[in-house]
């Protein structure tokens, strides 16, 4: 079994809570400085409530207070290291070299990096295609479900997925058709149970751990015979 991380998804359709969409996107992005294998690193949005969305979701992030994790205020702490900083910075300046707009953050001091929300991103961004693993919220705009199944499937990763709408069918239907090995369906990417399958599809890995999945995929399948009467061969 094998999970090599994502660049996971959630979709917020146009019938969605924008209130409980935003709420969603800054737990699934920001949990833990977005170091987390199934963070929200792409969020694909309905233009028709874009810029409700994000206005609500800019809100939330400049309330967060970035700092040292022993304050119990503290929402966002540090990075694991200096690499990652880098890493995140460098998305964050490819982003903006090519046309996208930061609306809060983008900046860092020691290990902290600030939170950040990053709209207009495109396919040819390092935010859309890599995994950033830090505590950016990068923002895409798309024209209905169908729009937003194809930019979400525009990965080469497939670890999780969120869909937030009211229309359960249409979710459902989407569902089906997210190459990911995990979609939640109401709900952000940052989801797991232990007697739940864990995993992911095409660069995310391979195989599933969790409940009756563990079970299959770390026990060897054999054959034992016995032969209890003489045989009589030709």
């Amino acid at each position: 079994m094998l999970e090599l991380g994502g660049k996971d998804p959630l979709i917020v359709l146009k019938d969605a809570d924008l209130d409980f969409a935003a709420d969603a996107a800054a737990w699934g992005a920001f949990l833990h400085q977005g170091q987390i294998c199934m963070s929200t690193e792409r969020i694909i949005i309905d233009q028709a409530v874009a810029d409700e969305f994000t206005e609500k979701l800019l809100q939330r992030v400049k309330a967060m207070k970035a700092g040292d994790p022993r304050d119990p205020a503290t929402t966002i702490g540090p990075l694991i290291n200096k690499a990652a900083v880098d890493k995140v910075h460098s998305h964050v300046q490819d982003a903006l070299n090519k046309g996208a707009r930061v609306l809060t953050g983008g900046k860092y001091e020691g290990l902290v990096y600030s939170p950040t929300i990053v709209t207009d991103v495109k396919p040819d961004m390092l935010l859309f295609t890599d995994q950033t693993f830090g505590p950016v919220a990068p923002i895409i705009k798309v024209n209905g479900p169908e729009e937003a199944l194809e930019v979400a499937n525009n990965s080469r990763y497939g670890l999780s997925a969120g869909i937030i709408t009211n229309d359960f069918f249409k979710a459902l239907d989407m569902a089906q058709h997210l190459q990911t090995g995990m979609v939640h369906i109401g709900d952000q990417t940052v989801n797991d149970e232990p007697q739940a399958p864990f995993g992911g599809v095409k660069g995310s890995g391979y195989g599933r751990m969790g409940g009756k999945s563990a079970l299959d995929e770390f026990t060897e399948l054999r054959l034992i015979n016995i032969q209890r009467t003489k045989r009589t061969f030709p």
